[in-house]
């Protein structure tokens, strides 16, 4: 399988937007993989909208969120050494909500936030029907705690005057905190549209966020997995046990894959 390198360029792109796209991370036939598996799955579930970490259950997911194309952009961005934490499966059908503003090192922590989503389109995702849209310029912006210390998400704790934020998530924008954070870069909000196979990396600090499916016919399915350098300590494992070592080495705890043997190259 061919490398996928990140250039120069893109990586300052990424640096300076907080996300990049790149194309034709997966081929034709992968996406009809995924495609048909999650035919399967939302046959057993079909009021399903998205799952969680099932590489630790099924082959498949375990698969993907270690495909080489993806992890050699992860690598290239916040390399050599990544480790995958989570993989996502999402069923975004016609009408189907969106989700608000949000950053995912607030729901993932690494210590140091190394953190980096890599988002697969696997229908083509656009205005229409609820592609994913970044902020740019918000990477540089500290990740907001959570008003409901309780819940136990991240935030950073060590600035003076930052403030806690409540509704994060939620797509009502009046209800939800981070808004006010994004008017700070009105006019640099951007869908991400993106072809089958096409991905979006985008850091953990980035505000993001979806609007719901507009479209009457088509749905929005995608596989995403999480990532962070392996060097980055993960609070996640006391949850749910050792991450898996993607890429190089670490002193941290670690896992192998689980499936690997199951796979014919």
């Amino acid at each position: 399988m061919d490398k996928t390198a990140v250039t120069v360029d893109e990586h300052v792109r990424f640096r300076e937007e907080g996300h990049l796209i790149v194309r034709g991370v997966l081929q034709p036939d992968e996406v009809q993989e995924l495609l048909e598996h999650i035919d399967e799955l939302v046959t057993e579930r079909p009021d399903v909208l998205r799952v969680h970490m099932l590489h630790r259950e099924l082959e498949i997911h375990e698969r993907y969120l270690l495909h080489p194309r993806i992890v050699d952009v992860v690598a290239g961005l916040i390399g050599p050494d990544v480790l995958a934490l989570q993989s996502m499966t999402f069923v975004k059908g016609p009408g189907s909500p969106g989700q608000g503003y949000h950053q995912d090192s607030f729901h993932i922590i690494t210590e140091p936030d190394t953190l980096v989503g890599a988002w697969v389109a696997l229908d083509r995702a656009d205005e229409e029907n609820g592609c994913v849209w970044i902020t740019g310029g918000s990477q540089h912006e500290p990740v907001y705690p959570d008003a409901d210390e309780s819940k136990g998400h991240g935030g950073d704790v060590h600035l003076a005057d930052i403030q806690a934020v409540s509704g994060a998530d939620d797509p009502d924008e009046s209800k939800n905190g981070l808004t006010a954070i994004a008017v700070r870069y009105a006019g640099r909000e951007r869908p991400a549209v993106l072809d089958q196979g096409d991905a979006v990396f985008f850091g953990g600090h980035v505000l993001h966020r979806s609007h719901a499916n507009w479209s009457a016919t088509r749905s929005r399915r995608a596989f995403v997995g999480h990532y962070c350098n392996a060097r980055s300590h993960v609070p996640w494992e006391a949850e749910h046990g050792p991450h898996l070592l993607a890429r190089g080495e670490t002193n941290l705890p670690h896992s192998g894959p689980r499936f690997a043997a199951q796979r014919v190259r």
